[in-house]
Order: C-alpha cells, then sequence, then structure tokens
C-alpha cells in the first residue's frame, strides 16, 4: 500500500514536472526519460534514491517559476493599460489638439474673469452695461468679423487663416496692459460724457458707461470674441478636419479634460494675482500690475497655442498615419468659389441642417445671458471691491473647471448608452431647472430670508451662491455635452459648409443669442429703470 503510494504520489510529481518543463540535464530534476523509467507499480532503486532531491528541486524550480510570474504579470497588467490607450497614430495628433484647447481656455478663462472685473466695477458702470455691450458692440464686430474671415478663407489657406486670426487678439492684449490701460484717464471722455448724461434720461446711463469707458468696452469685446473666434471657430474648425467621425465620436467628450483642468489653473492664477494686487504699496496703481501679470500670461499662452498649432502643420498634417493625404491635396486642388457676405448669408439660410444649429446655439446664448447679467448685478452688490470681485470669479472658474471634469467622464457614458439626442437635451433642461432655482431666490427674497440666517448668511450671499451654482452646472454641462453634440454635428458637412457655416453659427450665432437676451433687458430697464427692477420680468 505504502508502495503504491509512492508511486502515484511520484507520478504526479513527474506529471506536473513534465507540464512545467523541468527537462534540464545535469541537475537533479525530474525529466521525460525520468518518467518513462517509471512502472505502473514498481520503481527502480535509482529512482527511489534520487526521491529527495528531485523534490527539493522541484521546489526550487517551482520557486524560480513564481519569481518569473510576478513579471509577467506587471507585464501583463502594463499590456492592459496599453490596449485603452488610442493607437500611436491617434495619440500624435490628439495629445497636441488637447494642449491647443488647454491654452485657449486658460486664455478664455483670465479674459472673460478681467473682462468683467474691469467693465462691471468701472466708473459710472455696473452689471446693466453688459446688455449694451453684447447688443451695440459684439454683434455688430461679431458680424463684421464673418465677413472678414469668409474673405480670408477664400483668399488664404486655412493655417494662414488661423495665425492671421489668432496673433493680432494676442498682440490687442499685450497693447492693452502697456500702453491703454495706463493712459485710461486721458482716453476715457468722463467729463464730455458727464454733460451728455445730464440731459437724458436715467435709464440711458448704462450705454453711457460704454462711451465713457471705451477702452474696457473694446477689451470685453476683444476677449468675449477670443471665446467665439479662437475656441469655438478656429480650434473646432481645426479639430474637425483633423479628426474622423469614430475618432471625434470615441474622444470629444474626453477632449476637454486637459482643457478644463486649464479652468482650474486659470481661476487660481487669477485668484493669486487678485492676492498680490491687494498687497501693493501706496502709490503703486493695483489694477496695473495685475494687468501686466494677467496679459503676460495670456500672451505666453497664446505663444504656446501657435506653436502646438505649427507642431501639427509640420508634424502631423504631412503623415499620412494621421491625416488622408489625398483628402488634403484635393482640398488643396478645389477651386474655392468667392461668395460675399449677401451670398454666404443666402448659402447658409438656404440649408436646414446650419438653421437648426444656428437655432441651438442662439437660444442657448439668450437663456444663459437673461441668468448670467441678473446674477453678476447681485455679485457687484455682495462684492463691490475688485480685488474681491476678482478673487470670488477665479474661484468660480476653478470650480467651473473641477466639475467639468466630472461631467466629462459622464458624457462619454451618456455619449455611448443615450445617443446624441439625449445627450443635446442634457444642458438646456439644466439650464432651465438651476435659472428657476435662482430667479426663486431673488424674487421671493423675503420667503427665503429665514431660511438663510439659519444658514448663517443673507439673502443676496445666497442668492449669489445658487446663481454661481447654476452658472456652473450650466457651464459644465454645455463643455461636456453641449459643445461636443454641435461639433460632431458638423463632421458629416462638406467644407465649404464647415468653414462658412461654422464661422456664421458660431461667430454670429453666439453674439446673436446673447444679444437676443440683452434685448429683453434693455426693454425692461428701459421701462422699468433698473436691471434689478426688470429681474422679476425677465424670469
Amino acid at each position: 500500500m505504502g508502495r503504491f503510494t509512492k508511486a502515484i504520489v511520484l507520478g504526479f510529481i513527474a506529471m506536473v514536472s513534465t507540464t512545467l518543463g523541468f527537462t534540464s540535464v545535469g541537475r537533479n530534476t525530474l525529466s521525460p526519460p525520468a518518467v518513462s523509467s517509471i512502472s505502473s507499480l514498481g520503481l527502480t532503486k535509482s529512482w527511489m534514491l534520487q526521491n529527495g532531491s528531485s523534490r527539493q528541486s522541484i521546489r526550487v524550480k517551482m520557486s524560480e517559476g513564481e519569481a518569473a510570474a510576478v513579471p509577467n504579470a506587471k507585464k501583463g497588467f502594463l499590456e492592459k493599460i496599453k490596449s485603452k490607450l488610442p493607437p500611436s497614430n491617434e495619440r500624435k495628433k490628439l495629445v497636441p489638439l488637447a494642449l491647443m484647447f488647454f491654452f485657449i481656455l486658460f486664455n478664455y478663462t483670465i479674459l472673460r474673469d478681467t473682462k468683467d472685473v474691469l467693465m462691471v466695477t468701472a466708473k459710472k458702470s455696473g452689471a446693466e452695461v453688459i446688455p449694451f455691450i453684447k447688443t451695440y458692440v459684439n454683434l455688430p464686430a461679431a458680424i463684421g468679423f464673418t465677413a472678414l474671415y469668409s474673405k480670408l478663407c477664400d483668399r488664404m489657406e486655412q493655417k494662414d487663416v488661423f495665425y492671421a486670426c489668432t496673433v493680432p487678439f494676442l498682440i490687442f492684449f499685450a497693447l492693452f496692459a502697456i500702453i491703454i490701460f495706463p493712459n485710461v484717464g486721458l482716453l476715457h471722455p468722463h467729463a464730455f460724457v458727464d454733460k451728455i448724461a445730464m440731459a437724458l434720461p436715467e435709464g440711458f446711463g448704462a450705454p453711457l458707461a460704454i462711451v465713457r469707458n471705451w477702452s474696457f468696452a473694446v477689451f470685453y469685446v476683444m476677449a468675449e470674441m477670443w471665446g467665439s473666434v479662437v475656441a469655438s471657430l478656429l480650434f473646432w474648425s481645426f479639430a474637425n478636419e483633423v479628426t474622423t467621425v469614430d475618432e471625434a465620436k470615441k474622444y470629444y467628450p474626453l477632449f476637454g479634460l486637459g482643457a478644463n483642468v486649464a479652468l482650474i489653473f486659470s481661476g487660481q492664477y487669477v485668484r493669486f494675482v487678485s492676492k498680490m494686487r491687494a498687497n501693493l504699496p501706496p502709490g503703486v496703481d493695483p489694477w496695473g500690475v495685475s494687468l501686466k501679470y494677467l496679459m503676460g500670461a495670456v500672451v505666453a499662452s497664446g505663444g504656446c497655442l501657435i506653436s502646438l498649432f505649427s507642431y501639427m502643420q509640420r508634424k502631423v498634417m504631412t503623415d499620412p498615419a494621421c491625416f488622408d493625404q489625398e483628402k488634403r491635396e484635393a482640398k488643396k486642388k478645389k477651386k474655392k468659389v468667392k461668395m460675399g457676405l449677401r451670398d454666404s448669408a443666402k448659402f447658409l439660410m438656404s440649408s436646414t441642417y446650419i438653421r437648426d444649429l444656428a437655432t441651438l446655439v442662439i437660444s442657448y446664448g439668450m437663456c444663459i445671458n437673461l441668468v448670467e447679467v441678473s446674477w453678476k448685478s447681485k455679485l457687484k452688490a455682495a462684492y463691490p471691491d475688485p480685488n474681491a470681485y476678482s478673487s470670488f470669479m477665479g474661484n468660480f472658474s476653478s470650480a467651473t473647471g473641477s466639475v467639468t471634469l466630472i461631467m466629462m467622464l459622464l458624457g462619454r457614458k451618456v455619449f455611448q448608452k443615450y445617443g446624441w439626442r439625449k445627450a443635446a437635451l442634457v444642458t438646456p433642461s439644466m439650464i432651465g431647472v438651476t435659472g428657476l432655482a435662482f430667479y426663486a431666490l431673488t424674487i421671493f427674497a423675503p420667503f427665503f430670508e429665514p431660511i438663510a440666517h439659519s444658514l448663517g448668511t443673507t439673502p443676496l450671499m445666497l442668492a449669489v451662491l445658487v446663481g454661481a451654482a447654476q452658472n456652473i452646472l450650466s457651464k459644465s454641462s454645455k463643455y461636456s455635452l453641449f459643445d461636443p453634440c454641435k461639433e460632431m454635428a458638423y463632421i458629416p458637412l462638406d467644407q465649404d459648409s464647415k468653414t462658412k457655416g461654422k464661422a456664421a453659427v458660431d461667430v454670429v450665432g453666439n453674439p446673436l443669442g446673447k444679444s437676443g437676451g440683452a434685448l429683453i433687458q434693455q426693454v425692461l430697464i428701459f421701462s422699468v429703470g433698473s436691471l434689478a427692477a426688470a429681474t422679476p420680468v425677465s424670469a
């Protein structure tokens, strides 16, 4: 019985050794020849003598095998991670594109926060001036740029159009900090406007504030145009050109992850500059110093943007693995049809597809403008000091970036599970629900006063915080879902519809939507005398 048991054990050992491949010669290990020397019930004396050393050798070899398995396991883990990454040809274009978007939104966040501080806290100005700027300054500038962009597209290659549109922005922002702002005392006609204001009703104070602070108004428009032209038009036109529909579906929802990290960094940079200028010694203009730091960051970020675009033109657009070279050559050979502004408008209005996209953008602009201007009026009342206002806006931008990062991670799942239609419906639903909450706090402030006191705050501050949450959730859903939905809709279009249609929708449609909301507020301001009195009606 004992002999039989030993035979089974040693047979099992021999089988395992054969399976694991222990066949090295010159060692006390089991090998296939050793297996054949084992009879069904009997063992040779030599095999029995080698039994102890064989088992010891097996233990050694098993230990070596386990040690070898650890690197294999690590290798398998790394291979699994690598399999989740995009292919090398896709990474070559997606990483620079993500970095470009990062620098564009880094600039836009700084410019957006700065333009509000400049205009809202300017002399004899306030949030009431924003609807008038968007209607009478921003909208005409957008229409004029669309005509200019159409001409540039007819006469220049698309890459040269990118440079021609981006560089003037950077030059203006540098000149504003170095030359224009230090001389606003000479450039702004306050005495002249004061004489005109005496002969006009009180409701004209907001339009006159644009004239008296005209350089700030120009900065406001240029900052708005950076978002419409560089972010919405130039970047997404280029991204749609170099990516396929399948790549867009996979990566567009995640495309802005790096860009929204920019919102966090730029928001904190604005906050840092706000604190720095608060500690400057007497006699030093705090806004002059801060603007130099802020615009210096904008110019440096713009230089990085242009360098990345140049790299894409040299290394990616010429790589057959990244971009269809036949498509590139066909685009070069295609004769451009030159159209004037009126012909371009007819061309675009003839497309139901473009009109529907324009309706989406205009409707969003109207809704967000109605709520945002009312919120900024409350914000100025809570933070009348420019330093405090700017610091709050820096934190607001960082919070927007953080929430948008989360929304973008969820956005990919939304696209995959529910599709384009339901993803596109998230943003208007978010604006409607959160907007109602903000207007309820504004209109029924006395009702919420006990609740505000129980929370250790005031109804005004509660409205500011709820309005900030409304803006954060609305903008994050726009960046993570609405914008990718809109950009995906351009991809199937032909080149003329992409360039000119996108220019009309993004550059004109967005300001037109904001101007539509602004017109409503202007009528109400002239009717009731102030934005605060007009808020219940605009709700």
